[in-house]
């Protein structure tokens, strides 16, 4: 879900679990325009309890979809599947957890791989742009179709911390608590150079006509090309040196005999291929543009001082979880989030996690994770 984990294999065969939330009509977007018959796909673990105040809303990172976790109606691994569900850290006996997917995306929310309703034909780049806000809008939209006036938690990684960050600045009351992972309050330069090279490579292949491409025919080698880049960005150094130092690709005594000079010789080259393999075939390559730009755009700052907005969030309390070797949501991000939430008089705890994986850390070292979330969540009863 990396950060950008992908979603899990089509649901035909296995059931879907997937509801859908109608969005304001029209809904107004935050950078000018507005999007009309547009939907927010959303998928829920556990139960409301009586006094209707123990729901999750959860955003998540770029790509994934809204199967954070199995369920009796579709039982597919979702990208979250150790920290959600009965006993675990986000526990489904007492939290009543909703998983948005972003509007954007292409996994049943409206985003350019989605048709217009006006037309039945695919939005492509007709689709209106989207920001960090707008996808916030959309998690609000399905709080209003389940009828839910307030959340315990808003809370997301990745991208998802940057989303549940807006939420609480843009409907204030709404949440009782920010739980952010791995976000940020406004992108750095290097990740928008990073995502600026990503972009590229996909607007430079020829298959990807100025995003008229066909669906069976998408722009195979930008994506594979954006996604090993990201592979790279997700994880950490020490890791890479860890896990696959300098060793081949092929195991065996006498090395084969290779096309070219440049074909893959190293394990961690085969791995990348895996990664960009897995990642042209299962997601949609404008909804992969919309959403990059969209990472780059947001800054909280814009709708006023960070401290101040936090004041009149009305939080209870925060858990900001940052990681020390991240490097496309550097500490420094998180620290700030936890520093503005303090100035607001918000009881704040601040989490400085020591893994290995980088910005992906918070999908692979689940015990780190779910030992601080979990502590949190218990403060909390």
């Amino acid at each position: 879900m990396s950060a950008e984990r992908l979603a899990p294999p089509s649901a035909a065969a296995q059931g879907d679990a997937r509801r859908y939330a109608p969005l304001p009509e029209p809904l107004v977007l935050h950078r000018g325009g507005e999007l009309r018959g547009g939907r927010i796909a959303y998928e829920t673990w556990g139960r409301l309890n009586a006094a209707r105040d123990n729901a999750i809303l959860l955003f998540t990172g770029l790509s994934p979809s809204a199967h954070a976790a199995s369920s009796a109606e579709d039982p597919r691994e979702g990208w979250w599947e150790e920290m959600i569900g009965a006993g675990r850290a986000i526990d489904t006996d007492r939290y009543f957890v909703i998983c948005v997917n972003s509007l954007g995306s292409c996994f049943g929310s409206s985003g350019p791989a989605s048709d217009e309703p006006a037309t039945g034909t695919r939005w492509r780049l007709r689709f209106p742009e989207i920001s960090v806000e707008d996808i916030a809008q959309g998690g609000r939209a399905v709080l209003r179709q389940l009828g839910l006036d307030q959340v315990h938690t808003v809370a997301g990684p990745s991208l998802g911390g940057m989303v549940s960050v807006a939420f609480v600045a843009l409907f204030p009351g709404v949440a009782r608590r920010l739980l952010s992972i791995s976000g940020s309050d406004a992108a750095s330069p290097l990740a928008i150079a990073l995502r600026a090279v990503q972009r590229e490579a996909v607007l430079s292949d020829p298959a990807w006509q100025g995003g008229q491409y066909p669906v069976d025919q998408p722009p195979r080698a930008g994506m594979r090309l954006a996604r090993k880049v990201g592979t790279i960005t997700y994880r950490s150094a020490a890791e890479w040196n860890e896990r696959f130092g300098r060793l081949p690709l092929d195991s065996g005594a006498v090395a084969p005999v290779r096309a070219n000079a440049f074909a893959p010789e190293f394990a961690i080259e085969g791995y990348l291929e895996w990664q960009a393999e897995r990642f042209w075939k299962s997601f949609d390559a404008n909804c992969y543009l919309y959403l990059s730009r969209a990472l780059d755009r947001f800054e909280l700052g814009a709708h006023g001082e960070p401290a101040a907005l936090f004041a009149r969030a009305r939080l209870e309390s925060a858990l900001v979880i940052g990681v020390e070797s991240d490097l496309l949501f550097p500490i420094a991000e998180q620290a700030r989030i936890a520093a503005a939430l303090s100035a607001a008089d918000v009881p704040t705890t601040f989490a400085r996690l020591d893994c290995r994986e980088g910005h992906d850390a918070f999908l692979v070292d689940i015990p780190a994770f779910d030992a601080v979330i979990r502590r949190y969540l218990a403060t909390t009863r």
